[in-house]
């Protein structure tokens, strides 16, 4: 008898954890809905002005609603202009978004909000890209070499404080967009972006990797969870003399990968990653073979 009080006690005060958690979803779908509103009104107007002033809204709002309990468990996955993405390990999250300006640059915003069971815990991220002389410095949230990111790796190594690798795309100017490979790492109550855990020709010392390229190109930089490498295109110019002028420059058909050893990133050039089997592979000509694609109609 005693134990079916005691289940039934667990039982209820699990009913009123699921009911309160709810409840706190059902406020953040609302704050959701207003975020939803003003960045509609931030992306339908080109005026810099206004669109900066309708992005501090974005940010008062934001901020309220993570103020809401179990907030950190609430994924904004109705808010298509900003991401958030988790670290696996569930030690944080990285809320980010950009402002496109009528000159064809950008700004950057977001937060670091802790998994923090004590109340809310945020990291504000202040994009001090155009006040950073060199960007391959070590830096903080307070002066963050801003990006969007998409994806978040964690790094432990044994006996060594763990660190992050984000990903992050990173719009530049009317002619050249950026990519990061950034490091992340928390000591103590800091935050500290950049390390040199790279490792490779024309590596040594560097503490994030950026990755810059003509606008009307793309660039891949992800992960591949199956082969265990970060995979990304090699970037080259479209013609011989036009080394070092970024804006012209494009993938070049081959691949690169970094891969963790020793909680280090090591280099490998030219890699093959062996995608799936997919019905279209019969039409793809492998430029190494230089042989043309065989149609089937």
């Amino acid at each position: 008898m005693k134990n079916i009080k005691h289940y039934l006690i667990i039982l209820l005060c699990l009913q009123t954890f699921v009911v309160a958690a709810q409840q706190n979803f059902d406020k953040l779908d609302v704050f959701q809905d207003s975020l939803i509103n003003i960045t509609k009104a931030i992306y339908s107007t080109p005026n810099d002005e206004v669109k900066t002033a309708s992005n501090g809204k974005f940010i008062k709002t934001l901020v309220e609603a993570l103020k809401q309990t179990n907030s950190y468990n609430y994924n904004f996955d109705s808010l298509k202009n900003v991401s958030v993405v988790k670290s696996s390990d569930q030690v944080f999250r990285i809320i980010s978004w950009y402002l496109p300006f009528e000159n064809g640059t950008y700004r950057y915003f977001g937060t670091i909000q802790m998994n923090n069971r004590g109340g809310l815990k945020l990291y504000p991220l202040i994009d001090q890209t155009e006040n950073i002389s060199d960007a391959n410095m070590i830096t903080n949230n307070q002066k963050w070499y801003g990006a969007r990111y998409y994806e978040v790796i964690p790094i432990i190594s044994s006996g060594k404080q763990p660190y992050y690798v984000l990903l992050g795309w990173k719009g530049n100017t009317a002619e050249s967009t950026k990519k990061v490979i950034e490091i992340l790492s928390f000591d103590r109550d800091n935050v500290n972006f950049g390390m040199p855990v790279f490792d490779g020709k024309e590596l040594k010392g560097k503490n994030r990797v950026i990755f810059e390229y003509n606008k009307q190109n793309a660039m891949v930089l992800k992960t591949d969870k199956k082969a265990g490498l970060i995979v990304f295109d090699h970037l080259a110019p479209f013609d011989p003399e036009m080394v070092g002028k970024f804006q012209f420059y494009g993938s070049d058909g081959n691949t690169d990968a970094f891969k963790v050893i020793g909680g280090r990133l090591k280099l490998q050039e030219n890699v093959v990653i062996n995608n799936d089997a997919n019905a279209n592979d019969a039409l793809y000509a492998d430029p190494a073979k230089n042989i043309k694609p065989i149609r089937k109609f």
